[in-house]
């Protein structure tokens, strides 16, 4: 989603300043946003002038706003901005100007690695949509974007900018971050294939190169936290053939870290699959002719063969505006700041990554929110500096999962090495400089990949910090132990040796209302509390909006939960899990009423246990029924009770592509494929013109299939004796394999026939989520079922099985079930597992959430599944095994019921087939253009229709096996709905992403009776009904054309229409299909790298789009390599 300037910016340089009044002590200035001077002084304390910008009243109706202009949108910008909205509401004693450099508003770089499993750059806003368009507040905050300062005239109180606007400021404050060090002294930096990891644009153009050299080596270079998460990056992309860490010191996040605990992460992420290279330095980037990285050279002369490298070796501070301005830098970069943030130019602040305090820059986020606290609120709450907040030595404490390894630093971390920075006060022990005052407990358990090094004053009364691998579950008690510098309770041996035992849980009622919950954010535990109490908040969710905890790194969640669940029971409310507001019942409670009543269809539910029992239900409960449905009688997905309660996925039995085309994925159980099924696979590909790519599960995908061609598709792959892969189901994907003792000189066990087995048994088994598994023949664990939902390793007595793991973007490490599982108690163990899974985990809840949230852990399972703790072994067993008994080939009963065939026309009315998105032709494969820049925000719903008249469209009886269809008429594509006996009609092109696909969306309503459908895609959800048809329940900016329909005595449908032309003319497929050369192209070669602006594109809309007005950027180059102390 692109955001358009909402601010002007005058593009003429502003008039000078007035001179001083008579008898004012300050400086007369006020020039505003839109080019106009109104020379109005303040006259603030300390000489210099704050002057009036737009004359908006203050809340004494006589003193006029000040301007605070803030240069940079970043997450530390936004925490100031939400502070000074939040400290500001009543007096209105300023409004803000943000300007931007990059095309988008604040989104969570933290969380950037998430952004190669969705794509999405809404997932990562860090506000709500309508704040993050930034119109919550029009009177108060205005912003551009795709903008940079070049200039700051602090005589003028004026900032110039890249469009050639002048704007004024009374306070102005840098947020302007950090860019990635670039090694420019080293040859080669500047090849194709070189990247850094800072923002989006490096992981667009990291995405897009990688497919260009898919199967090569990529390299990330720096062991440090970024360094770790680019590695993960690589992995995730799934297009390296192999991925490998190159860094200079002995250990990785050797600031983080002593030797010890980084020698243990190596282990952990090499077992990963990341090789680390320690000890290494880069002395040159091999490149080929066309200046390609094909390889490096190391100082000690040896090479290493690569086609891509990620740079993750530091940031350099932005100061690049302090020198013209006279604003004072620390030798090692960064605005110099006071404990105010106040940097050497009055009324000029800095905060976050750009600014240096005590000649220190601070990388993390918490450092900088701390800043934007502090001068938050003292501009609103302490202006004269009374009782002003002064910033001190932050709190450097990180927990992060890093390659699905726990790792955590806390409190003084290298007390030990470096000598404390600050012991407490009422400390009576050896304060010397080389005295003993520190003392070091340490804990290592190699086989459950445990360390544990907490530091204790030398009497041991006082923890002053630590490290932690593993087991990172006291993180939050010890942060706040470590900072409140109390004597401790107990002796230092309990903190490790007493640590929470199995089964217990977390008691918030033990952590002080002091203690900080969300590092990112600065969340304290009472702060929390404080929200709940006085009802402000009533979910998590709106926890998170409020109060900011969990919007960063989102480590602290759970212990935001239970906080919550526990303030919430202590009032006496109780604590709702309910799937959402048709059901006062959680999935769990769903299940068990299903499965004791036997209910069997949406309407019984209803009935039985729904709030209205005539409810038609939504977009989030009937996929969960759904899945009830199928986990307890495996009715066929396209049965006419449950075919209206599908996902557009398991409604086509595919699953859905960008462009409205489906990809096809025939089951190879255990990655065993004969070769004439192989051949098949490839001519069916080559007719249809399928793109085609191996996947990490050991299988062929083949995408771009429309929708009227899956059935004759398939229809060939069941010929030859295939079945479906049930890629577009929540259920067993692949079972991975290594070739075990059929092949392997190392293979103790047939890992192949055993994934063959336990894959043909538990295929097409619907569960809340899906589930991967993989098969290792040895403990080299090439299938690598450590991360996967359940996952077995080969033992000379029989099967270790794992369960609980998954990669994605919380990736977990699996926990050891059992060890040592004889071949004949495999399938049992794992039936238990899996049923028992089945009927305890919440919506939507992989296996790993599941074991996270499990009473008890991974003990608690054990007794359940080995030692029969709650007596239902016995029953887990058969109830699965009746479901195995129940399989069926779901494509195989399609293509041989032509009732159902017919359901996978494209148009209900006609036999032709119309491309919605362009395809283009990449490394010899067609895929589809990618996504259009804009949606269309075009008022459909509005359109003046010179006249409307009724039209035949379609015979009643298509709606005899379906709920919706897909008509055409002329060049227009439209949608029809039959609801309770009723007929429903809008266009089917949803405009978020000008995808033809409205048509295959789930109805939902309302207590108040309002009918929508949900676009399969993004959700967005367009009435049917009420009010307002047409217009969107979740995006104010989206709307759709509505028609009028009705079923009529000769068997048709008809709807209300428009004449042919004038319809085609708004609603018309070539009107909106969307064409390779509008949508944004993702550059092969990297020609800029750190964080600067990107010039936008100058080409023409083709489209009737409101295109975004920003102003022309200025890219510039990456830092040079004389930065110190900056690897990380």
């Amino acid at each position: 989603m692109e955001l358009i300037m909402t601010v002007e910016i005058p593009t003429t340089p502003s008039p000078p300043p007035s001179p001083p009044m008579a008898g004012e002590n300050g400086h007369s200035h006020g020039t505003t946003a839109n080019g106009d001077s109104n020379g109005t002084t303040n006259g603030s304390s300390n000489g210099h002038s704050n002057g009036s910008t737009n004359g908006t009243n203050g809340a004494n109706g006589s003193t006029k706003r000040k301007r605070i202009v803030v240069v940079g949108l970043g997450m530390v910008a936004v925490a100031f901005i939400e502070k000074i909205l939040k400290h500001d509401a009543e007096t209105k004693r300023y409004e803000i100007v943000v300007i931007g450099e990059e095309a988008h508003v604040a989104y969570n770089r933290v969380g950037l690695t998430s952004f190669f499993e969705h794509r999405r750059i809404e997932d990562l806003y860090l506000n709500p949509t309508e704040w993050a368009r930034y119109t919550s507040h029009p009177d108060t905050l205005h912003h551009t974007l795709s903008t940079r300062v070049t200039a700051i005239s602090p005589a003028t109180k004026t900032i110039h900018t890249s469009a050639g606007a002048d704007v004024a400021y009374d306070i102005l404050v840098l947020a302007t971050g950090s860019d990635a060090v670039v090694p420019t002294a080293t040859p080669g930096h500047d090849a194709a294939g070189v990247f850094v990891y800072r923002n989006l644009d490096d992981l667009t153009n990291l995405i897009s190169y990688s497919a260009s050299v898919a199967g090569t080596t990529g390299c990330v270079v720096g062991g440090g936290l970024l360094g770790l998460e680019a590695a993960k990056a690589m992995l995730d992309l799934q297009q390296y053939g192999a991925v490998k860490l190159i860094d200079k010191n002995p250990w990785v996040l050797s600031r983080q870290l002593d030797a010890d605990a980084g020698a243990l992460v190596v282990e952990k992420i090499s077992e990963l699959g990341v090789e680390v290279l320690r000890n290494h330095r880069i002395a040159k980037i091999n490149t080929d002719g066309e200046n390609k990285v094909v390889g490096v050279t190391f100082t000690d002369g040896t090479e290493l063969e690569c086609s891509s490298i990620c740079f993750a070796i530091g940031i350099r501070p932005r100061d690049e505006l302090a020198g013209a301005a006279g604003i004072a830098t620390a030798p090692r970069g960064g605005f110099i700041i006071d404990k105010r943030c106040e940097t050497s130019v009055a009324d000029v602040y800095a905060v976050g990554e750009c600014a240096s305090w005590e000649n220190q820059t601070f990388g993390l986020i918490a450092p900088g929110v701390e800043m934007a606290d502090v001068l938050a609120f003292n501009l609103c709450r302490a202006p004269t500096g009374t009782d002003a907040k002064s910033f001190r030595r932050p709190d450097l404490s990180t927990k992060l999962k890093l390659l699905g390894v726990n790792v955590a630093s806390f409190g003084d971390f290298f007390a030990d090495r470096d000598g404390p920075r600050e012991l407490p006060e009422a400390y009576d022990g050896d304060r010397r400089a080389g005295g003993q005052a520190i003392k070091a407990l340490s804990y290592k358990d190699p086989f459950e990949a445990v360390y544990k090094k907490y530091l204790f004053t030398a009497d041991g009364k006082y923890l002053l910090g630590g490290m932690i691998i593993g087991d990172t579950a006291d993180y939050i008690k010890l942060v706040g132990m470590a900072k409140s510098k109390r004597p401790l309770e107990v002796p230092p041996s309990r903190f490790i040796l007493g640590a929470k035992r199995d089964g217990e849980e977390d008691n918030p009622d033990d952590l002080p209302d002091d203690t900080q919950v969300c590092s990112c954010h600065n969340v304290s535990k009472g702060d929390i509390s404080r929200v709940v109490k006085d009802g402000s908040c009533k979910s998590l969710g709106e926890v998170k909006s409020c109060t900011k905890a969990g919007t960063g790194c989102a480590g602290c969640i759970p212990l935001i939960q239970t906080i919550f669940n526990a303030e919430m029971k202590a009032m006496g409310a109780e604590v709702k899990n309910h799937i959402c507001t048709h059901f006062e019942y959680s999935r769990v409670d769903l299940f068990n009423i299903i499965s004791i009543k036997k209910l069997t269809t949406l309407e019984a539910v209803m009935a039985e246990c729904g709030r209205r029992p005539d409810a038609l239900g939504c977009e989030l409960c009937k996929p969960v029924l759904a899945s009830i449905f199928a986990s307890l009688y495996n009715q066929h997905v396209m049965a006419p009770p449950m075919h209206g309660l599908q996902e557009t996925n398991d409604k086509f039995l595919a699953n859905i592509q960008r462009n409205g085309t489906f990809s096809v994925v025939p089951r190879i159980a255990g990655g065993e494929i004969t070769p004439d099924k192989l051949i098949v696979i490839g001519q069916v590909a080559k007719q249809y013109g399928l793109y085609c790519k191996i996947t990490g599960g050991q299988r062929i995908d083949m995408f771009g299939a429309r929708k009227a061609d899956l059935v004759d598709i398939w229809t060939k792959l069941v010929d030859a004796g295939m079945e479906s892969g049930h890629a577009y189901a929540k259920s067993l994907r692949t079972i991975k394999s290594c070739v075990g003792t059929n092949w392997c000189r190392f293979g103790i066990q047939d890992s192949v026939g055993l994934a063959i087995e336990l894959e043909e048994r538990y295929k097409s088994i619907r569960s809340p989520h899906k589930l991967k598994s993989g098969v290792s023949g040895c403990v080299r664990e090439c299938a690598e079922a450590q991360n996967k939902d359940f996952g077995l390793v080969a033992t000379d007595k029989g099967y270790n099985i794992y369960v609980g793991g998954n990669g994605g973007s919380k990736p977990r490490h699996a926990e050891i079930l059992i060890k040592d599982c004889p071949l004949p108690d495999v399938i049992p163990t794992l039936d238990r597992y899996l049923m028992f899974y089945i009927r305890t985990a919440d919506k939507l809840q992989r296996t790993a959430r599941w074991m996270e949230a499990l009473p008890g852990g991974i003990k608690y399972l054990r007794e359940v599944i080995l030692d029969d703790r709650l007596g239902i072994a016995a029953e887990l067993e058969a109830q699965m095994e009746a479901l195995v008994g129940t399989y069926y080939c779901e494509w195989t009963e399609v293509v041989r019921d032509p009732a159902r065939r017919a359901q996978f026309q494209q148009f209900a009315n006609s036999a032709e087939r119309v491309d919605g998105v362009e395809l283009i032709t990449e490394r010899s494969q067609t895929r589809p253009s990618n996504w259009p820049t804009e949606p269309a925000r075009v008022d459909f719903r509005g359109t003046a229709w010179t006249q409307l008249s009724w039209q035949p469209i379609l015979k009643a009886s298509t709606f005899e096996s379906q709920t919706s269809a897909a008509v055409k008429r002329g060049d227009t594509q439209l949608a029809v709905f039959k609801v309770r006996g009723a007929y429903y009609s809008t266009q089917q092109m949803c405009p978020h992403k000008r995808a033809f696909i409205l048509s295959d969306g789930m109805i939902g309503d309302n207590d108040a009776g309002d009918m929508w459908v949900s676009c399969p895609f993004h959700k967005r959800n367009f009435e049917l009904n009420g009010k307002a048809p047409g217009s969107c329940k979740n995006d104010d900016e989206l709307n759709v054309a509505s028609f009028e329909a009705e079923e009529r005595a000769d068997g048709w449908v008809y709807l209300k229409l428009p004449p042919v032309a004038e319809l085609d003319a708004v609603l018309g497929t070539s009107k909106w299909k969307v064409a390779a050369e509008e949508t944004t192209a993702v550059p092969t070669e990297v020609a800029v790298k750190g964080r600067r602006a990107r010039k936008p594109s100058a080409s023409p809309e083709r489209r009737e789009i409101a295109a975004p007005s920003v102003a022309e950027a200025v890219a510039v180059g990456g830092c040079g390599s004389n930065v110190k102390g900056l690897d990380w």
